[in-house]
């Protein structure tokens, strides 16, 4: 169709020269007049968007210490590997021998994810960490409905995520909560009480969100499978023990990893994604179909899988993700066992030198990340942990996770990740010292920050509840 551009008062509006047929649109949306568009060169247009990625906070502009959530520097590499041309324009339609390269990409992850975790099956597709949990629970109800067992409950520690509950009480099951002991552990006595046979399975995260390692692991597994019960390992927390130990060594049955987190791909406003679950020999026949699998000359997709749950993504999960973390893998290699230590060692060094100033409610070794408590703030001077968290804002550092796990009051929870430099960790102890003593000599500037910000402060329940979508001129 031929177009013809006219330039009438500088709208530049894209016409076509033949009437075209428009009656099966309602009339509603049918621009009558001129777009409006503003008139302005290309730099204008530039400088403009420019300066609103400024004003955006991100891990190449300043901290990022997210507990719970490893907001880790994702490695440039990773992304030119990610954009050729190759992965970037094939149709997910594809047929298997016009995709060798992608589908020997994803086998050759898969297999990289088993020596990892030492499991032996996986699957690719999930999208996300929680959607990576409710595959792997799909599997556990999938495959106690096969053996003919009513297994109605899934046993869940107070320590554990918060998404846990939420992806086993959608595939139907009954949670059941168990509390943490003094160490902050899963309380072992506290576990037998509930342990019954109608127990599925239990959901762990180990270390769990206290960044603390559960040293009674394998005793849970020995109750649990005596129970006829399966294991199911949260790996969102998998950058503390990568290169160490693994889930299959502790005893676990299923593992959902989040390749946004423990292997440096993007991660943040909403995606996207993945979260890969690996199994046990005994529920590799469970998985979501297709796998990817290579007969010795040929990589290709499998789909047919006795008991398989079925598809659980549309295509084959958040391709790209995939792509940036077999090229983080293959850029560390070995060296993932020093992102671990690194990513402790920060940890704990962090912890040391702050335990003075905030609470410490589980004063023990931890892993990637600790929780401190603001509850002294909060008591002696009326200083939440919420203001504490707004006042690092004025200081080129995102908060960390605030009043999580919810067994800690006042919680802040701090994960340094491997990625920072000692002088980085040096600087934002000094800051959190600085707020600490702000808070008894100069409470007014904490409460009334960030100052410093674009948006300063903010009705956070407000918005929450009334969020302000719409477009305004």
């Amino acid at each position: 169709m031929k177009t013809i551009f006219e330039k009438e008062n500088n709208t530049g509006i894209c016409l076509t020269d033949e009437k075209e047929d428009l009656s099966f649109l309602d009339s509603a949306f049918l621009r009558s007049g001129k777009v409006g568009l503003p008139n302005v060169g290309e730099l204008e247009v530039l400088r403009h968007y420019k300066e609103l990625s400024d004003k955006n906070f991100c891990i190449e502009k300043g901290f990022y210490p997210l507990g719970s959530c490893t907001m880790k520097y994702n490695p440039k590499v990773n992304e030119l590997a990610a954009s050729l041309e190759g992965f970037v324009n094939l149709h997910p339609h594809t047929a298997d021998e016009n995709s060798q390269g992608s589908l020997k990409l994803m086998y050759l992850l898969q297999e990289a994810l088993k020596r990892i975790t030492g499991m032996d099956a996986v699957t690719l597709q999930p999208a996300a960490g929680a959607h990576g949990e409710l595959t792997g629970m799909m599997v556990v109800k999938k495959y106690f409905e096969v053996k003919g067992e009513k297994r109605t409950k899934v046993i869940i520690p107070d320590s554990a995520h918060g998404t846990n509950p939420a992806s086993a009480h959608m595939c139907g099951f009954e949670i059941i909560s168990v509390k943490s002991n003094e160490k902050g552990q899963v309380d072992i006595e506290a576990l037998k009480e509930v342990l019954d046979s109608e127990v599925a399975a239990i959901m762990m995260t180990n270390p769990n969100t206290l960044g603390i390692f559960e040293e009674n692991v394998l005793e849970i597994s020995k109750l649990m499978h005596e129970n006829g019960s399966l294991l199911y390992y949260d790996g969102a927390n998998f950058n503390a023990i990568m290169g160490y130990t693994n889930p299959k060594l502790m005893g676990f049955d299923v593992v959902h990893l989040n390749l946004h987190k423990t292997f440096a791909t993007p991660h943040g406003g909403g995606g996207p994604g993945a979260g890969p679950v690996c199994v046990v020999e005994k529920l590799k026949e469970y998985l979501p179909t297709p796998v990817v699998k290579f007969d010795g000359e040929k990589y290709f997709k499998e789909y047919n899988l006795e008991h398989s749950i079925g598809h659980v993504r549309s295509f084959y999960g958040n391709f790209g993700v995939l792509v940036r973390a077999y090229s983080y893998i293959l850029m560390m290699g070995e060296n993932l066992k020093n992102a671990t230590e690194d990513a402790v060692l920060n940890a704990n060094y962090l912890k040391e030198k702050l335990k003075k100033y905030y609470d410490l409610p589980y004063d023990e070794p931890c892993m990637h990340e600790f929780v401190l408590s603001g509850e002294r703030q909060k008591h002696n001077f009326g200083i939440s942990t919420l203001n504490i968290a707004k006042r690092l804002m004025d200081s080129n550092t995102h908060p960390p996770t605030v009043y999580f796990p919810l067994i800690v009051h006042e919680a802040i929870m701090i994960e340094p990740t491997e990625s920072e430099t000692k002088a980085k960790l040096d600087e934002f102890i000094d800051t959190l010292i600085s707020i600490a003593k702000e808070c008894e000599d100069d409470s007014e500037k904490i409460l009334s920050a960030p100052h410093t910000t674009p948006v300063k402060r903010v009705d956070e329940t407000l918005a929450a509840r009334h969020p302000d979508l719409c477009f305004k001129n």
